[in-house]
């Protein structure tokens, strides 16, 4: 960041939109101290046009600068001092884009004393490994973690960031995105290289899920997209594979949060995202006493229940059970779908699963464009005789 002294009023408003208290004011006129990350935030609240942000924060438009952004970055998200199953799907990913575009494709790792997971991010395709290890990276704080993110950015400058769209990956995302002036697309179900211009095609569902947009990012860099867990699969690890691991510095930040307690989160009533089998219901299912058949057939294969928006809205079934664009987005060895028709946004959120079985009375029904398996019929009456089968070959 550039302060012009000459033009400077001395007025205060970019103090006050600093997120980082990095900006002083003396003398009636600006000054910037070390704690200053070039987000950009105070170019913009400044009137009268003194801040000028330095390169690293608007890249757009210049094709030489575009140029200069190589390789594809998977953010490496942790719970427990291990890595997410997002981050894995991603580096798998990530992967068939590096290999694509011809480039390299790097993790970048934030963490407390965490240099030990090197190892499995290489194995699970990874060239390279940004480093970033302090304790102040010990716990998710969004203040230093987009302080970090983007001065790795600035400095090393990737062509594609990919982000689980988690809790954390949604809220660390787009402030990462709006300091460094780039585009993100939000909640991916595809990516692909598209193949007249190069550029990441990101694939979303828009409109209220009733289309999926495919969106390029053609004038700014890098390219961002979160993506949901579930979405892609995880590579085979390849434990003989090895890497760079690049220990970045960053400057030290302060942040608005401060840290009272901790308290060890509870386990989820239902993990659908981690479920092998699951059985769904919808609103084909007629009542919601009829969802004891679906918990009894998913207790009998030892899954877990799922249901479709229109029977959540309705109250038959809690939110944490919804699988969908709005829901959960889940990728099991088998799926049942019991009277659920396959709106695009139920089927964007399970139809990557290994084997889908679709019970509906309605032949023309959309579950079945997907489905492996179709049983054309009323879901009341078959699923009484499936769950009778299933006791039988199993007594």
């Amino acid at each position: 960041m550039k302060i012009n002294s000459e033009l400077c009023s001395g007025c205060g408003a970019c103090a006050a939109a600093c997120p980082f208290g990095a900006l002083v004011i003396k003398g009636n006129k600006a000054e910037k101290t070390d704690a200053c990350t070039d987000c950009g935030a105070c170019a913009s609240a400044c009137s009268f046009e003194a801040i000028q942000a330095g390169s690293g924060s608007d890249n757009g438009g210049d094709a030489h600068d575009l140029n200069s952004y190589k390789g594809v970055w998977v953010y490496l998200e942790l719970k427990d001092r291990q890595l997410r199953g997002v981050a894995l799907e991603l580096l798998a990913q990530g992967r068939k884009l590096a290999d694509e575009m011809g480039q390299e494709l790097a993790g970048v790792l934030l963490g407390d004393n965490v240099a030990d997971l090197a190892n499995e991010v290489f194995a699970n395709g990874a060239d390279r490994l940004y480093l970033v290890e302090d304790p102040c990276y010990g716990r998710y704080d969004a203040d230093q973690y987009t302080a970090a993110m983007t001065e790795l950015i600035n400095t090393y400058r990737p062509a594609v960031i990919l982000l689980g769209a988690t809790h954390n990956g949604r809220d660390l995302a787009p402030r990462v995105a709006a300091r460094i002036k780039t585009g993100l697309t939000a909640d991916c179900t595809g990516l692909s290289i598209d193949t007249e211009t190069g550029l990441v095609a990101w694939t979303r569902p828009a409109f209220g899920g009733n289309i999926m947009a495919t969106i390029l990012c053609p004038n700014h860099r890098p390219q961002m997209g979160t993506v949901r867990p579930r979405v892609f699969k995880r590579a085979e690890p390849d434990c003989g594979r090895t890497g760079t691991i690049v220990r970045a510095k960053t400057k030290a930040t302060t942040s608005r949060v401060k840290w009272i307690k901790s308290i060890k989160s509870l386990k989820e009533s239902v993990n659908l995202e981690d479920a092998e089998i699951i059985v769904a219901g919808g609103r084909g299912m007629g009542k919601p006493e009829s969802f004891a058949l679906v918990s009894e057939l998913a207790e009998l294969l030892g899954g877990a229940v799922g249901a479709s928006r229109a029977v959540v809205d309705a109250g038959w079934m809690p939110a944490d059970h919804q699988v969908g664009q709005t829901g959960k987005t889940v990728a099991p060895r088998v799926y049942i779908a019991c009277g659920i028709s396959g709106a695009i946004q139920h089927l964007a959120g399970m139809q990557g699963s290994d084997v889908i079985v679709a019970i509906n009375r309605d032949a023309s029904a959309p579950i079945f464009t997907v489905a492996h398996y179709g049983i054309v019929g009323d879901v009341n009456e078959v699923l009484p005789a499936l769950i009778n089968e299933i006791r039988c070959a199993t007594a």
